[in-house]
């Protein structure tokens, strides 16, 4: 049975993401002046961060690819909405395929897009960053760590093995490992991460709540529990959020 039309992310969502606008706000500030600066956003969604940092300077542009064809519509509309058509384009495409140039790189919660076994994401986007970015460029990585040494249990009840992730320590010392210099470092707050989960689900439980009786009720009911049981057992205060923004060495 395929998925009922269940709303798209974006009605619930500003970020796709654990992502709160203040934090937004500081990680647009932390990529330096953006006059006359290029920004690509690769897995970008909606293209909303992309969209408030093109938004900081008018001579800034802006491209963002990303497989989701609803979600790159609506970002197209935020944009016209915005008057940022002229200045920044959305491309329904493979975004780990994409091969320009750019100053400002951003990879936010998206190293997957790169392709390659699981442990290996995180560095193709550093390896990527270091392909596409001018001299002088910088890097916005949003890239998952453990907030804390995840328990057997913790694993068992989330679809992350302990591999695909490192400690923040761990994390930024691989950045360096690969030719950047770190600008800035934080991570995701627990209220961010509660925000997020929350709202990315809201979506399915407003269709179960006018639903019922529907042949895919229980399918997507199904769908929801085992989200919030991967949330709630499995990574809530233990898988955590890292922004980094990298300046290549």
């Amino acid at each position: 049975m395929t998925d009922p039309e269940i709303p798209p992310l974006h009605d619930d969502l500003i970020f796709h993401g654990p992502l709160s606008e203040s934090r937004a706000d500081q990680l647009v500030r932390s990529l330096g002046p953006l006059a006359g600066r290029h920004v690509v956003d690769l897995g970008c969604g909606w293209a909303e961060f992309l969209l408030r940092a093109v938004a900081t300077d008018p001579t800034a542009t802006g491209h963002g690819v990303d497989l989701d064809q609803a979600a790159i519509e609506h970002g197209r509309a935020a944009a016209s909405a915005r008057g940022l058509g002229t200045r920044v384009t959305l491309e329904v495409g493979d975004a780990g395929a994409w091969s320009g140039s750019a100053d400002i790189l951003i990879v936010n919660g998206a190293s997957q897009v790169f392709g390659g076994e699981p442990t290996r994401h995180t560095v193709n986007a550093l390896e990527a960053g270091k392909r596409l970015l001018r001299p002088g460029g910088r890097l916005l990585l949003g890239e998952g760590f453990w907030e804390r040494e995840p328990s057997a249990e913790n694993l068992r009840r989330m679809p992350i093995t302990r591999e695909e992730y490192r400690s923040m320590a761990d994390l930024v010392d691989l950045t360096t490992e690969h030719g950047y210099r770190p600008l800035w470092i934080s991570q995701a707050s627990l209220d961010e991460w509660d925000t997020f989960q929350s709202q990315h689900a809201l979506g399915w439980e407003k269709w179960l709540s006018t639903h019922q009786g529907h042949p895919a009720f229980d399918e997507v009911k199904a769908k929801a529990d085992t989200h919030r049981s991967f949330w709630l057992h499995g990574w809530r205060t233990v898988l955590g959020m890292a922004y980094l923004t990298l300046a290549l060495a």
